[in-house]
């Protein structure tokens, strides 16, 4: 008995975040210094679909483009990711101790989706490529502003609170323009697709494990603000 209690003090200590920022970083910092490590890992759709190395949906978000893009990606995903893993997933009125296993499984579902529309775009193109935690990163912000929709952001440089769900439409506004701007192998798009999977993943998880409805509680929330 006392051995199962130190094993679950342990497991609720463990971070998930934490430890998907120092094994990006490493493997980021390895990738930077080594070319064919990142091209080995980045996303690629041609080679996914012609060699069929589908492990790139998911070590594309272990490699960055610059020392800038990893910092601003893994600055973003811990301010969000430990709130997220610990206080909103782990909390008893929506996962519990499931919590930190939900936020795993949201951040590398994110991985995955985040990019399909890119790969769906792209496949027969090889000379498109890109690398990132982006759709990740986004579907966790997303996910958090879900649930807590008025929490106060800023963003960098600005030292004014921003509403969540305004940060929302700024991030993916600068997004937007980055998207459109192109040539530096960023996945930005994903930040779209990544938002859209976190905002889904989050109501329907909650709904069919914790009966509790995300939707209802934004809109409340919202309006109470007003």
């Amino acid at each position: 008995m006392k051995n199962t209690t130190t094993i679950n003090y342990l497991a609720a200590m463990f971070s998930i975040t934490l430890s998907i920022v120092i094994i990006t970083v490493v493997i980021s910092f390895i990738a930077f210094n080594n070319e064919k490590v990142k091209e080995d890992l980045l996303f690629w759709p041609a080679e996914i679909d012609s060699r069929k190395q589908y492990y790139r949906f998911i070590t594309c978000g272990f490699v960055h483009g610059d020392l800038m893009h990893l910092a601003f990606n893994m600055i973003s995903f811990w301010s969000f990711g430990e709130f997220l893993e610990v206080g909103l997933f782990s909390h008893p009125t929506l996962f519990g101790s499931n919590g930190k296993m939900m936020f795993l499984l949201l951040y590398f579902l994110a991985l995955i989706f985040s990019v399909l529309p890119d790969y769906f775009q792209h496949r027969n193109n090889f000379s498109y490529r890109a690398l990132g935690a982006s759709g990740a990163v986004s579907a966790v912000i997303f996910s958090a502003i879900m649930l807590q929709p008025g929490m106060p952001l800023r963003l960098l440089f600005i030292p004014i609170d921003i509403p969540g769900y305004i940060f929302g439409f700024i991030f993916l506004g600068i997004s937007a323009y980055l998207a459109k701007r192109g040539g530096d192998n960023i996945g930005h798009r994903a930040h779209f697709s990544g938002a859209i999977f976190g905002v889904l993943f989050t109501i329907i998880a909650a709904k069919l494990l914790a009966d509790y409805d995300v939707m209802s509680h934004f809109i409340e929330t919202i309006k109470s603000r007003y």
